[in-house]
């Protein structure tokens, strides 16, 4: 990655964007117009906040093609009212049929909830994070290091979409026989793929089995 992009100026962003926007039209003469009449995205992303990861490109998605909620280390809580209000908006009103909560190797976030690192105000919102590294702390144990790091952000992952099905939201949809299923994925920052943790689900009945096998891997792994 170079620097071209620091430093710059308000206007000279203001630029980037006017060169991005004759980019698109060019491609596309009715792109502007055609997102601006319908937003109907099929899918859901809560992802780390990390600039390194940007939803829509990783995935191939023009603008208007995916919903995103992004916070640092991608966490789900019930207490959140932006990310309940983005999770409703979304089921509801723009009748999504995935949501995918993705977390990425290396996040900052989740090795400072590792490590005990202080990093400032965000240290209580990292105690969700913390809460799942004690929660699952006998699969940490053989690992460690950025492995520690790598598989508490997969435990974060598996924990989080938990956490979404068991809102409200998420059970009134499943209720009322809404077709929804929520995905645990993982990024690598390192290579650009995107990795499946096997957690996908679309009613409440398969948590604990898809679950449990996850877990599993790790003491199967570990033991080998």
């Amino acid at each position: 990655m170079d620097n071209k992009t620091k430093g710059l100026t308000a206007e000279e962003l203001f630029a980037r964007n006017r060169d991005w926007a004759a980019s698109m039209v060019a491609k596309d003469p009715t792109f502007f117009k055609a997102l601006s009449e319908q937003q109907a995205p099929e899918y859901l992303w809560i992802g780390c906040s990390d600039s390194r990861v940007p939803a829509n490109e990783l995935l191939g998605m023009a603008p208007g093609e995916l919903f995103v909620h992004r916070n640092i280390a991608n966490v789900v809580v019930h207490s959140d009212l932006n990310c309940l209000s983005v999770l409703q908006f979304a089921i509801d009103v723009l009748k999504v049929k995935h949501v995918i909560i993705c977390g990425h190797y290396g996040c900052s976030g989740v090795h400072a909830a590792l490590t005990d690192g202080r990093v400032g105000l965000a240290d209580n919102w990292l105690g969700h994070v913390r809460d799942v590294r004690e929660k699952h702390g006998k699969y940490l144990g053989a690992v460690s290091g950025r492995a520690a790091t790598n598989r508490l952000v997969e435990l974060n992952v598996a924990e989080q979409v938990i956490n979404t099905a068991q809102t409200t939201i998420v059970r009134d949809a499943w209720e009322r026989g809404q077709p929804l299923t929520i995905h645990s994925w993982v990024y690598g920052v390192h290579d650009g793929l995107l990795r499946d943790l096997g957690i996908t689900i679309s009613s409440q009945d398969e948590i604990a089995p898809k679950l449990a096998r996850v877990l599993d891997g790790y003491v199967e792994k570990d033991a080998a």
